[in-house]
């Protein structure tokens, strides 16, 4: 049964919206003038299960779920399947708790397609946007299955770690972030406008002044004239760079140079092969094939050579290569990931081996960020503070030469 979105007048003249379920618009407008309201305005919210994206759709630009929204609303959905409630009455519970008004038009669009007889799949599939493709095959897995609540608790989980995953990421480099910032704005201001303004009073003198202040003017100088175009020609190519990205050979490349990198590229090898060893085991624990699941867990891979070699791993498994085997071929991949898949293979234990594989690639990770962190910050400080010792000595060395000269 579709959903409506309508605007309606109570007895007291109020305007008052909400949304409903009718068989049309008519249906809807009998059901609000039963209801003691004058409709206004009465608009569908979504079409039929057969008309793939809903005209409604174009006005949810932008996401409706954040990555936090989309983990709280799983878990809810979970919670409420697994507690026998049917899914249509779970998702009418969840549309009427809404607070945000594009939450709840999505949510009632979900409810409109399920109750019309599609899949619950499918009807994720019309807002490709909130639910990706690693989403969509975990709850087409649950509800083949009949274990859909299941699936939803196991789904919820590895958002809520995949997150925190990249909540620890975040918070290890805010820091060095942040001190690199204000380190550079304080040095700019300084070389801009105090260097000038201070060795101004020396420069009228015709005497010599010291190198180190000489090469401090020179740099303020060339950084008050020219420090304009400088970030101009920065701004241009970091844009001229994010066009070549655009690129997939180009884009490859860059990624298979960025894994190369002694400690970053570590990183970003450590947290792709715990992301698709989470999204993998997730999917074969849900039943997925494996086809499918590595398939669907090589698209979440951010780094592109490491997908490409996901794929081609793909492509052994398909012509009948173990698993492990697949993965021990491309080196991008560290070797934690096939030892793991290679026992859950002899045991038959796959997706359990390749979770734990996961939880270990993503401690791996924070380890050696935080340790990064650690190192970076007291570099980071010294560095800014030997800057700026520069800065100063430049300016106390004429002051120095000029109390000489009075003696």
């Amino acid at each position: 049964m579709p959903a409506y979105r309508f605007e309606a007048l109570d007895a007291n003249g109020k305007t008052s919206t909400g949304l409903l379920d009718a068989d049309n618009a008519r249906a809807a407008r009998a059901q609000l003038r039963a209801q003691a309201l004058v409709p206004l305005q009465v608009q569908p919210v979504a079409g039929g299960a057969g008309g793939g994206a809903p005209a409604g759709m174009a006005r949810w630009r932008g996401r409706v779920f954040g990555s936090t929204a989309l983990t709280v609303w799983t878990r809810q959905l979970a919670g409420l399947v697994s507690s026998g409630l049917p899914l249509e009455r779970a998702l009418t519970a969840l549309a009427d708790e809404a607070e945000d008004p594009r939450q709840r038009e999505l949510v009632a669009h979900l409810r409109s397609e399920v109750n019309a007889g599609a899949a619950f799949a499918r009807a994720l599939g019309s807002a490709p946007r909130e639910f990706d493709d690693v989403y969509r095959a975990v709850v087409a897995a649950g509800e083949q299955s009949g274990a859909l609540g299941t699936v939803l608790e196991r789904l919820a989980d590895d958002l809520e770690e995949r997150q925190a995953l990249r909540a620890r990421l975040l918070g290890a480099t805010l820091y060095p972030a942040i001190v690199s910032l204000i380190a550079v704005v304080i040095v700019v201001f300084l070389v801009t406008y105090v260097v000038p303004q201070v060795a101004s009073v020396f420069t009228s003198s015709k005497r010599a002044l010291p190198a180190l202040t000489v090469a401090m003017l020179a740099i303020s100088d060339f950084t008050r004239h020219w420090g304009w175009l400088v970030l101009a020609l920065l701004v241009a190519g970091g844009g001229g760079l994010m066009l070549a990205l655009r690129n997939p050979g180009f884009r490859e490349r860059f990624d298979a140079g960025w894994l190369r990198l002694p400690l970053l590229g570590r990183l970003a090898r450590g947290y792709n092969a715990a992301r698709f060893a989470g999204t993998l085991a997730m999917l074969a624990g849900a039943g997925v094939p494996i086809l499918k699941a590595l398939q669907a867990a090589a698209e979440t891979l951010s780094n592109q050579a490491m997908r490409a070699d996901a794929l081609d791993a793909l492509v052994q498994v398909r012509e009948g290569a173990p698993l492990a085997l697949a993965l021990a071929a491309k080196k991008r991949f560290p070797g934690l990931l096939p030892m793991f898949a290679r026992l859950g293979e002899q045991t038959g234990e796959l997706p359990q081996m390749l979770s734990r594989a996961a939880a270990q690639l993503g401690a791996e990770v924070q380890r050696r960020a935080l340790a990064l962190a650690t190192i970076l910050e007291p570099l980071l400080i010294v560095g800014m503070g030997g800057v700026v010792m520069l800065i100063v000595l430049a300016v106390l060395l004429p002051i120095i030469q000029l109390n000489t000269w009075v003696k």
